[in-house]
């Protein structure tokens, strides 16, 4: 990974991109189907963003193709 690059997101940009709700996401997170966050603080979390667009895009093609 090159670490140039890197944008973290904070949860409230992960439930937008995704659509999903918060209790969702650590749904998926805690049954590890869902990209692991990383600590920034005491108390705060966030996401790498290329991590999410990569979890999207397998989430788009294993939908594809099922329905195929």
């Amino acid at each position: 990974m090159n670490n140039k690059n890197i944008r973290l997101l904070r949860l409230p940009e992960v439930m937008n991109k995704t659509g999903y709700g918060k209790a969702w996401i650590y749904r998926l997170i805690n049954e590890g189907l869902f990209p692991q966050p990383i600590k920034i603080g005491s108390r705060a979390i966030a996401f790498v963003e290329s991590e999410i667009d990569e979890w999207i895009a397998s989430a788009i093609e294993r939908s594809r193709n099922n329905a195929a």
